[in-house]
Formats: structure tokens, sequence, C-alpha cells
């Protein structure tokens, strides 16, 4: 999922991919531990997908703090 997509969501929906990302991630490496992952950069493509989401909940509580302490 690019950023874009990752950033027209709010806050709740972004903290329900970062949960179904880590248990995607959780699963993949159980997999490649018990040597049944085929394809092992999908782990890395995870990791990556997981750093964005939690990189655009930092810019969005940081947006949604900023404003609230403007007023």
């Amino acid at each position: 999922m690019d950023a874009t997509k990752l950033r027209e969501l709010d806050l709740e929906e972004l903290q329900e991919k970062y949960r179904q990302y880590k248990e995607e991630l959780f699963n993949l490496r159980f997999q490649n531990a018990v040597g049944q992952l085929k394809n092992t950069s999908r782990i890395r493509d995870v990791r990556k997908i997981i750093a964005r989401v939690l990189t655009i909940v930092d810019e969005k509580s940081r947006t949604m703090e900023s404003s609230a302490a403007r007023r």
C-alpha cells in the first residue's frame, strides 16, 4: 500500500492497518522459520509498509497536536 492511500485514512483505520500488518509479519516470520515461505522478500515489504503506517500516524498526531495548541 502506498503512502497516498494511507494518508487518506484516519487514525483509527491506520491503527487497524498497523495491527493487520504486524500480524502478517508475525505469520511470515513463522512460515520462514519452519521453511514454508517461498517469497521471503515479502517480509521486507511488510516491514516497510509498517514503517510507512507509523510515519503517517506520527505525522497526523503531530498535526492534531499543533492545531490543538493553536487554539
